[in-house]
């Protein structure tokens, strides 16, 4: 949604700053800042922010660099930091357990992570062309 918020913001002059405001709450939220909409303040971005995960879904991140065996189901964070990779996130309660083998909201994938990339690149742009309007 925050990238389609960006969008909308180019094409909807007289919306440009709710639709712009929007895509930067839910960044700010899946980033980790701290507010009424994310009460406890935690990212849901591998290395980045307060309390990151540490136990995301993936494969290659959770075996370890030298060895011919991967024990997914090993306690502890996983031996590789998926770095800027967005885990499933909260339920509806803002509930959340870093755990691996809890895919539903541990696993790093394509869709949610391709949005997740454009729009921090969509925020990125616009400030770097002065475009940013920040009246929240």
């Amino acid at each position: 949604m925050a990238f389609l918020s960006l969008v909308a913001a180019e094409y909807i002059p007289a919306k440009t700053i709710v639709y712009q405001n929007f895509a930067e709450s839910q960044i700010n939220y899946m980033l980790g800042d701290r507010g009424p909409n994310n009460p406890p303040g935690r990212s849901y971005v591998v290395g980045f922010g307060n309390n990151p995960p540490t136990e995301p879904h993936h494969r290659s991140s959770s075996c370890p660099a030298e060895s011919n065996t991967c024990n997914k189901d090993a306690d502890g964070p996983n031996p590789q930091i998926l770095y800027g990779a967005l885990v499933g996130g909260p339920n509806n309660n803002d509930g959340f357990t870093d755990d691996r083998n809890d895919y539903i909201y541990n696993e790093v994938t394509t869709d949610y992570n391709a949005g997740f990339q454009s729009a921090v690149a969509g925020i990125y742009g616009r400030y770097i062309a002065g475009d940013l309007q920040n009246q929240s």
